[in-house]
């Protein structure tokens, strides 16, 4: 089996046309990032609110906020060489943020992050911006947004307070069909819940006793339009499903829930237990969107073996994917089971470890429709 991998820095792409709010939302992030250092690599700097914040440093295109969060003007060109500065130890980054140019093909991003070389990324998904107000007029002017949705994980139907009830639900009609089985979720000034796309540092944000003001100390205070950085309304925007057992996983059959989950469910993390399938180990699971991937892991020595997932999405069927999910659980193979039986079992999770020179998975796939 694979031995176990360091943790990878998730790389998210934020994408929409000029106008949709894209850097309303990536500022909404760094506002609302409670601890979580987050690497940010633009086009240009634009609108990101740079000067209300300590700046501790600056070399080349490089901004150090003093916060822990970086900040990077770059061409695509040069995406591979500045993902290689952010995921040095040093920078010790939770998340990387990619804002795309309003005019730029996000799956071009997304197949170049697919294929790096680089060891300490994982994809953290495609989202994409879509101003509600004025989503007739772009599509009319820029058709490859259909083609833009149709790649994206997640959709932030985004401005829905600048249309009345039934122009949303047409909308949100509209961009779900384009979209497919991403998650679609409706926003205000790009307000979603950060844990949508990131996991909350395990760590605290400082741990000298005398730091600098942060870009939340700086910015919470000014929120727009008075509201403060962490509503708790967000949270109405999506669901999270957890699953629990104490029961191995059967691999034939968790491999076909997974390859049938349901449109809306934007992610999946936790760990599986396969029992006979592999003793050793547990397996990690990513996934978002279309995105999938496992690692391996050795089991602790007294760890209790267990299968924990977390399903985050939007417009799902709770008890259904938890009804599902009990459907995978297998007890201990038959006696007259071979053991290769058993290891065949498990081929469909392996296609899902990444080896050295991996091939893009089906991510890729899907890009190329």
């Amino acid at each position: 089996m694979t031995p176990p991998r360091t943790p990878q820095i998730p790389v998210v792409v934020l994408a929409g046309f000029l106008g949709s709010g894209k850097t309303t939302l990536l500022n909404h992030l760094l506002r609302n990032r409670e601890g979580t250092r987050i690497g940010v690599i633009v086009n240009d700097f634009g609108a990101i609110e740079i000067d209300a914040m300590t700046v501790s440093g600056q070399v080349g295109s490089t901004v150090s906020l003093g916060n822990g969060c970086l900040c990077c003007a770059v061409d695509a060109s040069e995406l591979d060489t500045f993902l290689e500065t952010l995921t040095r130890p040093s920078a010790r980054l939770d998340v990387i943020v990619i804002e795309a140019s309003g005019l730029a093909e996000p799956q071009e991003l997304v197949r170049m992050l697919l294929a790096s070389d680089n060891p300490h990324i994982l994809y953290g998904g495609l989202v994409e911006v879509v101003d509600a107000a004025e989503f007739d007029s772009t599509r009319r002017r820029h058709p490859e947004l259909d083609r833009h949705l149709a790649v994206a994980d997640l959709v932030v139907l985004n401005k829905t307070d600048r249309v009345g009830e039934a122009e949303r639900k047409r909308l949100r009609a509209t961009v779900a069909e384009l979209s497919g089985p991403a998650a679609v979720i409706s926003a205000v000034h790009g307000r979603i819940d950060p844990e949508l796309l990131f996991d909350p540092a395990l760590r605290p944000d400082h741990e000298d006793t005398v730091r600098q003001l942060t870009f939340e100390d700086l910015l919470r205070e000014e929120a727009p339009d008075g509201h403060e950085g962490h509503e708790e309304h967000l949270h109405a925007a999506y669901e999270s499903v957890d699953f629990t057992s104490d029961i191995p996983m059967d691999p034939r059959r968790f491999m076909e829930f997974l390859d049938s989950r349901p449109d809306g469910l934007y992610r999946i993390k936790g760990f599986a237990d396969f029992g006979a399938g592999d003793r050793d180990n547990t397996y990690a699971l990513h996934a978002v969107g279309r995105f999938l991937r496992f690692v391996p892991r050795a089991w602790g020595r007294g760890e209790q073996r267990l299968t924990q997932l977390v399903m985050i999405g939007a417009g799902i069927d709770a008890e259904a994917l938890l009804a599902g999910l009990a459907a995978c659980r297998a007890d201990e193979p038959a006696l007259d089971e071979s053991a290769d039986a058993v290891e065949r079992g498990m081929w469909g999770v392996l296609r899902y470890v990444q080896q050295e020179a991996d091939p893009v998975d089906v991510q890729e796939a899907a890009l190329e429709a």
